[in-house]
């Protein structure tokens, strides 16, 4: 809806304090006399002005949320119900035809309210939506307007641009059981039918879904409402399961382009999952995503994975696929601690074949040379751990032959691990990074020439190290300290604005 600019009778001051107190002040003078309308009636025309100057808006909004509000809490409007009352008023009665005509004003602003997060400013949309929603909890204490709602989620479901900053202004009520509901008793009727929607429609509409989608810890809250109770019949996740599982199918049809295709598999990973009729049925979306690569196809691993444990989904190929995904590009993508974390679980088996763990330990041992080094301390406590579940993998540290070779017989590019000869080989990586320059890399290659532990390194401890912990893990470590320098230098490694060499500058 477009507002049309609408010249006010009424100068109002230009500075946000003086305008704000002039317009509590013009809300008072219509609380104590509703039939003033000339009053309403100038400050909506000032608000049609500020939307169409593209003018500050929060004086207005806050004005008409306070006004509305208690004209609400009084009862001298009750909206919803209103809106369905086809009275017609007699000839002479002034109070119905009165309270019809602050109905429309209502629903004027309303309208208004929502143009409103259409604002350029994220701060002045971000206002209306709280303005909004809390005209929507208002009335909710009397019967939930429903069409108010789906009025509010419609603007956020934007096509031409993206709406994040509301959608996380939104998370503050989608949090209470009623909005869960009536958001799912309309989210259906949102989807577009006769054309597909495009990408800046689909993101917005699965950050609709994440902001209303909900653990089922939430059931055990009967009373986190925004407005009145649910009744007698409390939430009816069974209504709502239905609508997920409708919905879900509709987004399912769109086409995914590549970071809508990551943000549809994380928020099935991390909530459509639980609510789903028949999982089973996203097997085939699951299997074409393991083969798009990179952050998607780890994604698309979890989503295997859970259908292997949890419905007894059978995949011979899994591990080939898992195999695959250990190229250099993974340690530069952000799932990577997803990966090795799915990988630690798929080869947790001690009843797995050792020429198929070999090739991972392998694999991982020369992607090793070449990985950063908070990666290289991950990789060698995974090493260490698969060689701890598979002891005959021993030989690929003190092979019962000895002897030296002229080549290593391990084929990095067979696709096959069980083909790749990993058995015939060895660990010549990890002797090799006992050499690294971070003694922390060094010290966990040498668990190769030291007897092993007794337990599995915790792989989680290390997950989410980054270079910065390694460097400060080594600035912290004490070590013996030279004369370098007599002055502090001013290049490269000298005082760069607070840069973090410089933290670390000391004069001896």
């Amino acid at each position: 809806m477009s507002v049309p600019f609408v010249s006010h009778s009424t100068q109002f001051p230009s500075g946000s304090k003086s305008l704000s107190k002039q317009l509590k002040k013009k809300a008072a003078e219509f609380l104590e006399c509703t039939r003033e309308t000339t009053i309403l009636v100038e400050i909506l025309d000032y608000f049609k002005e500020c939307l169409a100057r593209k003018a500050p808006i929060t004086p207005c909004l806050l004005t008409l949320e306070y006004l509305f509000t208690e004209l609400i809490r009084r009862g001298e409007m009750r909206p919803a119900a209103e809106e369905m009352d086809t009275e017609v008023p007699l000839e002479n009665d002034t109070h119905t035809k009165h309270r019809q005509w602050m109905q429309a004003q209502y629903k004027e602003s309303f309208e208004m309210i929502v143009e409103g997060m259409r604002h350029e400013k994220q701060s002045e949309a971000c206002q209306a939506l709280t303005a909004a929603m809390k005209l929507v909890a208002a009335e909710s204490h009397h019967q939930f307007p429903t069409a108010r709602l789906k009025h509010i989620l419609t603007a956020m479901l934007s096509t031409e641009c993206l709406n994040k900053h509301l959608f996380n202004r939104f998370l503050e009520y989608s949090s209470y059981l009623d909005v869960i509901f009536y958001c799912w008793k309309t989210v259906p009727s949102l989807v577009p039918r006769t054309s597909p929607p495009n990408d800046v429609f689909k993101q917005n509409f699965l950050l609709l879904l994440d902001a209303i989608l909900f653990g089922k810890d939430k059931l055990k809250e009967p009373d986190n409402v925004l407005g009145a109770s649910l009744g007698a019949g409390g939430f009816d996740y069974a209504y709502v399961r239905k609508q997920i599982n409708r919905t879900w199918g509709f987004v399912m049809n769109w086409e995914h382009s590549g970071v809508l295709h990551e943000q549809l598999l994380m928020l099935l990973l991390e909530k459509v999952f639980a609510h789903l009729d028949k999982p089973v049925l996203l097997t085939d979306f699951l299997m074409d995503s393991l083969d798009v690569g990179g952050t998607v196809s780890v994604l698309a691993l979890q989503g295997v994975f859970v259908l292997i444990q949890q419905h007894n989904l059978t995949y011979p190929n899994i591990y080939e696929k898992l195999y695959s995904m250990f190229e250099p590009e993974i340690f530069h993508t952000k799932f990577k601690a997803r990966l090795f974390y799915l990988a630690d679980i798929f080869l947790s088996s001690s009843h797995l074949p050792e020429g198929l763990v070999a090739a991972f330990v392998k694999r991982l041992a020369r992607l090793a040379l070449i990985a950063p080094p908070q990666d290289i301390v991950i990789i060698l406590r995974f090493v260490g751990n698969l060689i701890l579940r598979h002891p005959a993998l021993k030989r690929l540290m003190f092979h019962p032959t000895g002897g030296s070779a002229s080549s290593d017989p391990y084929v990095m590019e067979e696709r096959d691990p069980i083909k790749s000869q990993a058995l015939e080989s060895s660990l010549w990586e990890v002797a090799a990074l006992q050499n690294h320059v971070l003694p922390s890399v060094a010290s966990a290659a040498r668990f190769v020439s030291n007897p092993l532990p007794s337990v599995e390194w915790d792989l989680s401890a290390v997950l989410e190290i980054n270079e910065n912990d390694i460097f400060h893990k080594e600035i912290v470590s004490k070590t013996k300290e030279f004369f370098v320098n007599i002055d502090r230098p001013t290049g490269v490694y000298g005082y760069c604005g607070g840069q973090l060499s410089s933290q670390y500058w000391k004069l001896f």
